[in-house]
């Protein structure tokens, strides 16, 4: 089980929200975002299920749906990971961040020098 990605996971039992449905949107936005990058992948469908104490067929209709968005990709062997495909522009900046984090990390300078540059090239456009 991919313990960093079922470990942020949650799912709110008090939420007019559907289960499936909030775990859904928690993986859209992580791979939205940059916290799931392209390849990372997915714990088993029954593993996400009991570690989140929902029905196997919740987990099974949220990646179901994010396999239909081209979010993940499942393969027989190597399970579901978060696809590269999907949306063009989100691809290019993916691996654009991927540059520039490689550029980053070999140059020694931290994070928020990082963050600090991007902000400012941000903002000159």
């Amino acid at each position: 089980m991919n313990s960093d990605v079922s470990a942020w996971l949650r799912i709110d039992p008090t939420s007019s929200v559907p289960p499936y449905e909030q775990l859904r949107v928690q993986i859209l936005d992580a791979a939205n975002d940059g916290s799931l990058p392209v390849g990372t992948r997915l714990p088993p469908v029954r593993t996400l299920a009991g570690h989140l104490g929902v029905a196997v067929n919740t987990v099974a209709r949220a990646y179901r749906e994010l396999e239909q968005a081209h979010i993940v990709v499942t393969r027989s062997r190597a399970g579901t990971v978060v696809a590269a495909a999907g949306d063009e522009a989100r691809r290019k900046a993916a691996e654009g961040a991927a540059e520039y984090a490689r550029l980053i990390k070999a140059n020694g300078l931290t994070e928020e020098e990082a963050v600090s540059y991007l902000r400012a090239a941000l903002r000159r456009r």
